[in-house]
């Protein structure tokens, strides 16, 4: 190789990543949504912590029955996120009216979804906790919790899908401060009511239940109020429903099933990870909660960098600027690798710290540290495929191949692999999470020849009337 090549090609690579635009997009969509994400891991941490106070079957049953809750925010995500996909673009070509119909759409199936998981939490907890566990105190308290948490579905589906759009347009900065204040009330009301203090009763597991609610419907009314009150121009009008015509209904749908499928595919992939961590004893159930409350909040950076990509991705795509989409999306990537490598080694060294804040048995503290590890080691890719598929796949419109690397591998690969280890060969939950996180290399490995391939960038205003 000529080595006069070489200053010129690392004066490039220079420049690729010297995009001033880029990364004062970048910070402006990302850093409301980090800050967002990193209050609200960390008060589910807290939230966590206050219930591991209470023995290892509370942290399991609540960790179980959220599992529900996963599920449930997992098809509602797939919903808002396809039709964000298409309000990024909508936004990037200046088109109201079509922004309003889509969020129509979205909270018309989003209400949907929220009735069907309303019941099943009201009328059959213990058959869905059953699913989970076969012990009796962990699949009472579940069943419980499901109860009286079940009823925020109904007003997640509403604020979630409002919250998602005002994303995509660019105004990051009023859900994420709405969003924090509720989960602000959710764990101070959680402390009052799991351990009854200043007058308030005792209610353990039933009082984090409750404040979870009532936090919930402080979300729902501030954020709705704010954005009638101020005419946010997003907001839907009676006008937009009566004109959301079947042929923009289908022309949406049609690409928005795939990342509910995606959604709906890979999160009862990970019920099934943790009916297997069920099945292993309530010690396996419980440290893998703690790790992944810890795994949630270790993420929080790269996921608001994939987010704050798909807006980016999807308003220059919009605009008709693909090969700005493209380089935006390379840069992204290469930032979540870093980012992750660096997490990751602090997961490692922090993991022994963090532990000493549950009160649980050392069978679940030792299962739990050794998970934490492997977490740390496979942090980078874990993140990258998030960032791959949310911020990268569905911000250039491409929900077909982004649901088959992301719905289908993990049942594929990653399911199969669960029940072979746990039940086959019995290993110990951190050796079969070991298994499990095989299928991300996978997913990366296919996720990066997509993406430089250029076939996912899809511009998506062309295609609906």
């Amino acid at each position: 190789m000529n080595s006069a090549h070489i200053p010129r090609r690392r004066a490039n690579l220079a420049v690729f990543f010297n995009d001033k635009e880029y990364f004062r997009e970048l910070w402006r969509f990302a850093l409301p949504i980090v800050l967002q994400n990193l209050i609200t891991s960390s008060l589910n941490l807290g939230s966590v912590v206050m219930i591991g106070q209470l023995g290892d079957a509370p942290v399991a049953a609540v960790g179980l029955a959220n599992q529900v809750f996963f599920l449930f925010e997992l098809v509602l995500f797939g919903i808002n996120s396809g039709a964000a996909m298409f309000t990024a673009q909508f936004w990037g070509k200046r088109d109201l009216p079509s922004i309003r119909k889509t969020l129509s759409l979205a909270l018309i199936l989003g209400m949907s979804v929220a009735t069907l998981f309303l019941a099943a939490s009201h009328f059959i907890p213990e058959l869905v906790m059953g699913v989970y566990s076969k012990d009796l105190e962990v699949i009472a308290l579940g069943s419980d919790y499901l109860r009286i948490f079940g009823w925020s579905y109904l007003l997640m589906a509403v604020s979630f899908g409002f919250a998602m759009v005002l994303r995509s347009t660019g105004n990051v900065r009023l859900p994420v401060t709405v969003s924090i204040s509720a989960f602000g009330f959710n764990i101070l009301l959680s402390y009052l009511l799991i351990f009854g203090k200043i007058g308030f009763p005792a209610m353990g597991v039933r009082g984090a239940a409750l404040a979870g609610l009532l936090a919930r419907l402080l979300e729902f009314g501030v954020l709705l109020g704010i954005v009638y009150l101020r005419r946010i121009p997003i907001a839907p009008r009676l006008t937009d429903l009566r004109s959301l015509n079947l042929s923009f209904a289908a022309s949406l749908f049609k690409r928005i099933l795939p990342v509910i499928l995606n959604e709906t595919f890979w999160s009862t992939g990970i019920t099934a990870y943790y009916v297997v961590y069920g099945r292993l004893g309530t010690d396996s159930i419980a440290a893998m909660n703690i790790v992944s409350t810890i795994d949630n909040l270790a993420l929080v950076v790269i996921f608001g960098v994939a987010n704050a990509t798909a807006i980016m991705v999807g308003n220059r795509i919009g605009a008709g600027e693909e090969e700005k989409a493209y380089h935006s999306a390379v840069r992204s990537l290469v930032i979540s690798i870093v980012m992750g490598i660096l997490i990751g080694g602090v997961v490692i060294l922090a993991s022994s710290h963090i532990l000493t804040l549950y009160r649980v048995s050392d069978q679940v503290i030792e299962y739990a540290r050794r998970a934490l590890v492997i977490l740390g080691l496979f942090l980078w890719v874990r993140g990258s495929n998030g960032l791959i598929v949310v911020g990268i796949l569905r911000g250039g419109g491409d929900t077909l191949f982004s649901f088959l690397l992301d719905g289908m591998v993990i049942w594929l690969v990653g399911v199969p692999l669960a029940f072979f280890t746990a039940f086959v060969l019995d290993w110990p939950v951190y050796l079969v999470y070991l298994a499990i996180l095989s299928e991300e290399v996978i997913k990366f490995c296919a996720g990066c020849w997509r993406i430089f391939s250029k076939r996912w960038i899809h511009n998506l205003t062309h295609r609906v009337e």
